[in-house]
């Protein structure tokens, strides 16, 4: 079987709320300091639960994503209801990932025990830096050793663990950034996701950097460290499985292989997006991003859909493509073909691989390079003309 004969059916859970927003961050996240009424949120939760359900019978539940926001600021009795109203209405695999977003300033013993009694068997922890000069600098509410004791906590805890850290941060260099990397491979992590810090629109650092009071690595600095990222990783055993995330064989995401693979999930809560196969073809949803709005809109009527799309066979080929090549797997042609009702350009495929861009991966699966990661927008926009 190739890694896409069964991309996989899974369910994310969007938790919009944080206790503070960071200055880089453009995900929907919200500050509630009045608090949040968790009985009313969990009882919208179950009913757009129940429509999507109605929509998807059958399927068979491979992961479960519980994201935000900071889940880890839900009650696990919360996390309890939104996992067992999953559980009544569809099956779920045996053995499956159930994956919680937390921040290392929410960890507590006897929360993340709960957590794991509500059924959560995998945890992902918001580190982002090991040295509390970064860790301010990115408005993180947590330092480095509230850092080091949630990562314990949660070894302790949970079957499986993962930490985030961010990279190309201001002033980095590739030796301290070597050192801070192979400094979390040594806390026993078995999953690293690893972002280079990016600026968005919109956010309280894209306006810092546009008056010139916040000075990232340049490209060509930026390809070191991303450069630097990729040896140590491959040197511990801890190879890329995509373009920013790191595991031990046997210990990758399975719920993001889900996205990437382009498989089928469900986008539920506050601005979560899903990919559906309907009668009629693969639907993009959208849902309302604004907390309170969803709250009311599902009150009134079940739902928070904001959009609903049926995708052209264009469509869905080229976000397989943009999904697939992240994947160091890449791609199957058959399917891409199949999916998308075109071939792939052979001559641009050729001209690519003389580049050194992509390779071929057997017979029928095409690969980025590592060459080609560095300008994967461009490899991607290259095959999908």
């Amino acid at each position: 079987m190739t890694p896409s004969d069964d991309p996989g059916f899974a369910i994310y859970l969007h938790w919009p709320f944080c206790a503070a927003k960071c200055p880089y961050c453009d995900f929907n996240s919200h500050v509630r300091h009045h608090g949040v009424d968790q009985p009313r949120f969990v009882e919208a939760f179950q009913r757009e639960i129940a429509y999507f359900a109605e929509q998807t019978q059958g399927r068979t539940v491979r992961s479960i994503f519980l994201g935000g926001g900071t889940p880890s600021l839900m009650d696990p009795q919360t996390v309890e209801a939104l996992l067992g109203e999953v559980a009544r209405h569809w099956s779920i695999e045996p053995g499956a990932e159930i994956s919680m977003e937390a921040n290392p300033s929410s960890v507590e013993a006897e929360r993340f025990r709960g957590y794991r009694a509500a059924g959560v068997n995998r945890v992902s922890l918001g580190v982002q830096a090991l040295n509390d000069t970064d860790l301010r600098m990115l408005g993180r509410l947590h330092d480095t050793r509230t850092a080091l004791d949630a990562i314990e906590t949660a070894r302790a805890t949970f079957p499986r663990l993962s930490f985030d850290l961010i990279y190309a941060r201001p002033d980095q260099t590739p030796d301290a950034w070597s050192k801070e990397l192979s400094r979390a491979i040594d806390l026993a992590a078995d999953h690293l996701s690893l972002y280079q810090l990016t600026i968005e629109q919109g956010t309280p650092f894209y306006m810092l950097h546009k008056a010139g009071k916040l000075v990232v690595p340049d490209s060509d600095a930026a390809a070191d460290l991303y450069e630097v990222t990729q040896t140590v990783c491959d040197a511990a055993g801890m190879p890329a499985y995509e373009i920013s995330n790191h595991a031990v064989p046997g210990a990758e995401c399975q719920h993001n292989k889900v996205y990437w693979r382009y498989g089928e999930y469900l986008g539920i809560g506050p601005g979560a997006h899903g990919r559906m196969m309907l009668a009629d073809g693969r639907h993009a949803t959208e849902i309302e991003r604004h907390p309170e709005s969803w709250l009311a809109q599902v009150e009134a009527k079940g739902h928070g859909l904001r959009e609903d799309t049926l995708l052209t066979a264009e469509e869905q080929g080229d976000e397989y493509l943009i999904m697939g090549l992240r994947l160091v797997e890449g791609i199957d042609i058959p399917r891409y073909e199949q999916m998308s009702g075109r071939s792939l350009d052979s001559e641009r495929v050729s001209a690519l691989i003389e580049h050194g861009m992509v390779e071929m991966a057997g017979n029928s699966r095409v690969r980025a390079t590592r060459d080609g990661f560095y300008v994967l927008d461009a490899v991607v926009a290259d095959l999908a003309s």
